[in-house]
């Protein structure tokens, strides 16, 4: 169970965001799994865990059936807002309630079992990494999803490797972890809320000299439909084209002067530890 030593204030050890929409058929069975799954690998080590739970704006009864579930478990919460914003909108709201050394995303579909950000927290202390990334392509990795999800998945994998050149194998994985004052530093600076996040998350991290490292995964396709349509992908690449104009063209990424004195910062704080 890697290196994680248990908090002894009012901090959390872990947090772990699930951005819902529309999930009113699953978000009930699935909620308690992964307060279940997080209760074994991380509660009987006396390490301490909160899942913070985003309705996305959804039209269902996703909101309902998540407070059902809270109510029996002190270590879930529960927040919403009434207008869909799309994943990225719903994590950096649901940052906000986090209270933790370490945050996880991860979907509530739980194509991701929760019983792997274990192995994440073991890369993060092994590697002394700031961010812990999943990726399908690792050579270690497990996968069962549909080929066509495969294709547009390596498709767009070589656009952002010619784009933005990030020595990534993998951006889209819904399973990430992050150190807390690594997006408190960076999602100030993300725009996209729906169709591009993870990748401009990412360009934001390597810009600002954050270490990322990628880690096996296990993925298993739950859903029977395919959600990604026609436009969706239109407004990925849209999303895609403003990161690139923004990262190369306007440097809004680029806070020179504040990154190289956060930096100076940093390494005396590792000195003096």
């Amino acid at each position: 169970m890697g290196h994680l030593r248990p908090d002894t204030t009012d901090k959390k050890d872990l947090s772990i965001i699930i951005p819902a929409f529309n999930e009113e058929k699953i978000i009930y069975k699935n909620l308690g799994k992964t307060d279940e799954a997080l209760k074994n690998i991380l509660q009987k080590h006396g390490y301490t865990y909160e899942i913070i739970v985003v309705d996305d704006g959804s039209t269902d009864n996703t909101y309902k059936e998540a407070l059902n579930v809270s109510e029996n478990s002190v270590n879930i919460k529960v927040v919403n807002y009434k207008k869909n914003g799309g994943k990225g909108k719903a994590l950096k709201y649901g940052f906000k309630y986090c209270n933790a050394r370490y945050v996880t995303f991860i979907d509530a579909d739980l194509d991701l079992h929760p019983n792997q950000i274990s192995h994440f927290i073991e890369y993060m202390e092994e590697n002394n990494a700031d961010v812990v990334i999943g990726s399908k392509r690792h050579p270690l990795s497990i996968i069962n999803y549909p080929t066509s999800r495969k294709v547009l998945s390596g498709g767009y994998h070589l656009l952002t490797r010619l784009l933005f050149h990030l020595d990534l194998s993998d951006t889209q994985t819904g399973l990430k972890l992050f150190k807390n004052e690594v997006l408190k530093e960076i999602l100030p600076r993300i725009l996209c809320k729906k169709y591009a996040f993870d990748l401009e998350l990412l360009v934001n991290v390597k810009t600002r000299g954050w270490k990322i490292t990628e880690a096996p995964i296990e993925l298993n396709w739950q859903r029977a439909n395919n959600r990604l349509k026609l436009q969706d992908m239109w407004h990925l690449g849209l999303d895609t084209a403003a990161i690139f104009y923004r990262l190369k063209i306007k440097k809004h990424y680029q806070d020179r002067q504040y990154f190289y004195h956060f930096k100076l910062l940093k390494d005396y704080i590792s000195v003096k530890k």
